[in-house]
């Protein structure tokens, strides 16, 4: 029943800056059991190839999340009212070791996957998203639509490292974890290694939607194709928060000018409705390069927008 579902501390009782940070002001329990939708974070950046700091992420992302209230202004959806969410904590990880990190993520979202819930995740930097999938797509491949600057499938760096956060898609193509026919990327824009950077993407099948064509097409013709390439199947969506102007998101590791306004990124994950969500994040966040927090309510602004979106699926679903 509703009434059972567990409810965010109302701020019109409990001012935003008192009591525990926890997303969205929710409860924070120690199982997923009996959610529909589990807020975690995954507090790591061992991927990370220039700037570290997104391991700071999920703290400044609860801090920041405060600011959201109960009811989308938009879509009216009261996401608490159609599904039960808690934050579950974060998922705890070894910072000094890339391989057994991995694994204890790949754990992580396992457990929540077998208590039933979906994973809505604050990272923490790309790589993270890799495990995740693994534990998502354990059964068969899923969809990606993915919001950033990079297409984070080259791969490797420094000699032949395989696991950063500018590799993760390709490694997932590699495992089987995704479908890059059903795969799509949006925002992409930047300076690149060599003038051949995208092509091993763009011959698996994954479509990429450069921020030219975006800033041609508009939110709406573009999300209709991401819509129609995920199809009816299982979708992982996944939100770089490069992918947004670093005028307007300065605090991540790899800023890159030209990004979307963030009215046209919240717009975009409004889109996503009747999109069969399995799972979803928000990564690179990185708090010690912000500016007032803005980049961190950002990723908060968009953790909510993608809250209601996948708290509608379930609704529907039930």
């Amino acid at each position: 029943m509703t009434s059972d579902f567990y409810q965010p501390v109302d701020a019109g009782l409990i001012p935003r800056f008192a009591g525990p940070a926890t997303f969205m002001r929710l409860p924070l329990l120690t199982s997923a059991k009996g959610l529909d939708i589990a807020l975690v974070g995954i507090p790591w950046d061992g991927g990370t190839t220039n700037r570290a700091g997104a391991r700071h992420g999920p703290r400044e992302l609860r801090n920041q999340s405060s600011l959201m209230r109960k009811v989308h202004h938009v879509s009216k959806i009261e996401p608490f009212k159609l599904a039960n969410i808690a934050d579950v904590g974060d998922i705890t990880v070894n910072p000094i070791d890339l391989m057994l990190a991995l694994k204890q993520m790949e754990d992580g979202i396992a457990n929540i996957l077998d208590a039933g819930a979906l994973p809505l995740i604050g990272g923490g930097d790309h790589l993270t998203t890799l495990p995740v999938l693994r534990a998502v797509a354990k059964s068969r491949p899923v969809g990606l639509i993915h919001f950033d600057a990079h297409s984070d499938t080259n791969d490797s760096y420094f000699d032949g490292q395989r696991f950063t956060h500018g590799t993760p898609f390709r490694r997932a193509i590699e495992e089987g974890l995704l479908d890059p026919k059903r795969m799509v990327q949006i925002g992409i824009r930047g300076s690149l290694y060599s003038a051949d950077e995208h092509d091993w993407a763009k011959e698996q099948g994954i479509r990429i939607i450069y921020m030219e064509e975006f800033t041609r097409r508009g939110p709406e013709d573009v999300m209709a194709e991401a819509r129609a390439i995920a199809g009816d199947g299982a979708t992982y969506v996944s939100f770089d928060i490069d992918s947004i102007d670093p005028s307007m998101a300065p605090g991540t590791g790899t800023p890159e000018i030209g990004g979307f306004l963030t009215r046209e990124a919240q717009a975009m994950v409004r889109l996503l409705e009747g999109v069969n969500i399995v799972g979803a994040d928000v990564v690179e966040v990185a708090p010690p390069f912000d500016v007032g927090g803005m980049t961190a309510i950002a990723g908060a602004t968009m953790m909510f927008e993608l809250l209601c979106v996948m708290a509608k699926r379930v609704a529907d679903s039930r």
